[in-house]
């Protein structure tokens, strides 16, 4: 045995003491840097630009966190990203193969026509907390809220109203009353826009049909703009002509009430020389009357005799002359 011990050279259990403590110390420093590098790594968190994070405490919403770096404190608070771009989805079709879904897009018009509708609707998150912690699924529930509203709206118009020109006002209304669904709602979504994608009536046959019905409308458009096109020429063309009519009028007037003023101004001058003077004055008519008439007329000297006379003879003179 002496021999067997001077060939091997075993460790004592002193230094197997040694060297197990030394892998236990070890293994305690990797295990502090671990637990260090953990904490430092699990301490610190970003967010992108268009996200917000809700920052929970033993599973409880306390705040919400936009873009930038952010510390927390590990293992005790955990951090939920939202996406608070505009999303969307359709309603009436499939986005990926751009198939109808019948199911969604048929709807019954207001005079019992059957129609088909495409939607398109567009969303953002408005409040992360009630996002995540509100509803279980808040996109499929503003999904249902739209598809109530829109079979609604479109249930309220005639089948010409949703294919042709009533798009916009269908539109508008079925936004608003969606926006205030989502307000009694409160699911932290706003609606962003909701818009007509396609309308149609479900058979060739039909969608031929209002096709030229709204080539007709066109057309009736067409002629009233050129209607109204050729009143707005001739318009100013008329206004003219009747400004020159009642000008020349007006002069008309003018002119005649300054003659009748100077005719009245000219009797009542002779009328105050008659009161005067009626008697000079009667002679001065006289005189004047006579020189108007006399230049015209012939005057005829009858020389006594039996004959009969007619006077003015110029008719007859005139007559025998030709």
């Amino acid at each position: 045995m002496a021999r067997y011990n001077d060939v091997y050279d075993f460790p004592s259990g002193d230094d197997i003491r040694q060297f197990f403590k030394k892998i236990k110390n070890v293994l305690i420093f990797i295990l502090v840097v671990a637990v260090i590098a953990i904490i430092g790594l699990g301490s610190f968190y970003t967010i992108k630009e268009q996200e917000q994070a809700v920052v929970t405490t033993f599973g409880k919403a306390k705040n919400v966190t936009d873009a930038g770096l952010h510390l927390k404190i590990p293992l005790i608070q955990k951090v939920q990203k939202v996406d608070t771009t505009i999303n969307g989805f359709p309603i009436g079709y499939d986005e990926v193969t751009n198939q109808p879904i019948e199911t969604e897009s048929m709807m019954i018009t207001r005079d019992f026509n059957f129609v088909n509708v495409d939607f398109y609707v567009e969303y953002k998150v408005s409040d992360p907390i009630k996002y995540l912690y509100a509803s279980s699924d808040p996109v499929t529930i503003l999904k249902n809220i739209a598809q109530s509203h829109i079979r609604t709206i479109v249930g309220s118009y005639d089948v010409d109203s949703v294919i042709t020109d009533g798009k916009y006002e269908i539109q508008s209304k079925i936004k608003e009353t969606i926006i205030e669904k989502l307000l009694e709602r409160d699911i932290g979504l706003m609606l962003v826009n909701i818009t007509i994608q396609d309308s149609e009536p479900p058979t060739a046959e039909v969608m031929e049909a209002f096709k030229s019905v709204e080539t007709a409308k066109q057309g009736k458009e067409t002629a009233i703009n050129n209607a109204t096109k050729y009143k707005n020429e001739r318009l100013p063309q008329a206004e003219a002509e009747v400004d020159k009519i009642l000008q020349q009028a007006e002069a008309t007037k003018t002119k005649r009430i300054n003659e009748a003023q100077a005719e009245v101004a000219r009797f009542n001058e002779m009328y105050q020389e008659y009161i005067k003077y009626p008697l000079i004055t009667k002679e001065r008519m006289f005189y004047e009357a006579m020189e108007d008439i006399l230049p015209s007329m012939k005057v005829i000297i009858d020389s006594g005799t039996n004959v009969s006379k007619i006077l003015p003879l110029e008719s007859f003179m005139e007559g025998g002359n030709n």
